[in-house]
């Protein structure tokens, strides 16, 4: 499949579409999710909060937990089929691989809460992780100005992970508590994961010069 091929656009198109559903669909998910959680502090709570707290001691807030499980799931799936698609399209694992673990990840996420403790924060461990590089080893088939902006996002969410990880509470982002930090991760990937669907989805169009 060449890179201008009808096949290779098609496949092209329907990922930077998954895509950029995607990155709505995380983001009005979570909107939703927030605001029909009472109390639910962005500073104080994890995002997974929303699905269910960590035991011992887990709290279920609905319809909050619903919806934020089923988003993570449906993300989770739809990201899988845009890997699918962009590796027909380049065929490029050093892409697709980070980007297939990324979709695990958030599918986890969705069906194993924050009440199965373990289970579910390795999950969340995955997502962020293979999130991040996805969007750094994006550049292989972006242009600029997007290739710059994608290793900028990639590099910020995994220098935040890695930075919690090796200092803890003293984390330079941990003054946003758990809530701002994790949203310093999740969030400049779902910027990427849109940007990228748009990208590709414009990138898609035969030239017909």
């Amino acid at each position: 499949m060449t890179d201008r091929s009808p096949a290779a656009l098609r496949c092209r198109m329907l990922a930077g579409a998954l895509l950029f559903g995607v990155g709505v669909l995380a983001l009005m998910g979570i909107i939703t999710a927030e605001s029909l959680y009472p109390g639910y502090s962005t500073s104080l709570n994890a995002i997974s909060d929303l699905g269910a707290t960590m035991p011992p001691g887990s709290i279920i807030v609905e319809p909050s937990a619903t919806i934020f499980n089923i988003t993570m799931m449906v993300s989770g799936l739809l990201t899988l089929a845009a890997a699918y698609c962009i590796h027909r399209a380049f065929g490029q694992l050093v892409v697709t691989v980070p980007l297939v673990l990324f979709g695990l990840g958030v599918l986890g996420v969705g069906i194993f809460p924050g009440n199965y403790g373990t289970v579910h924060a390795l999950f969340a461990l995955l997502a962020f992780s293979a999130g991040g590089v996805a969007a750094v080893a994006a550049y292989r088939v972006e242009t600029p100005p997007l290739r710059y902006f994608s290793v900028a996002l990639g590099a910020i969410s995994l220098t935040d992970l890695a930075l919690y990880f090796i200092l803890g509470d003293a984390s330079p982002f941990a003054i946003l508590g758990i809530g701002g930090l994790e949203r310093w991760i999740a969030y400049p990937i779902l910027v990427w994961v849109t940007g990228f669907g748009g990208y590709l989805m414009g990138r898609s169009s035969p030239d017909t010069r």
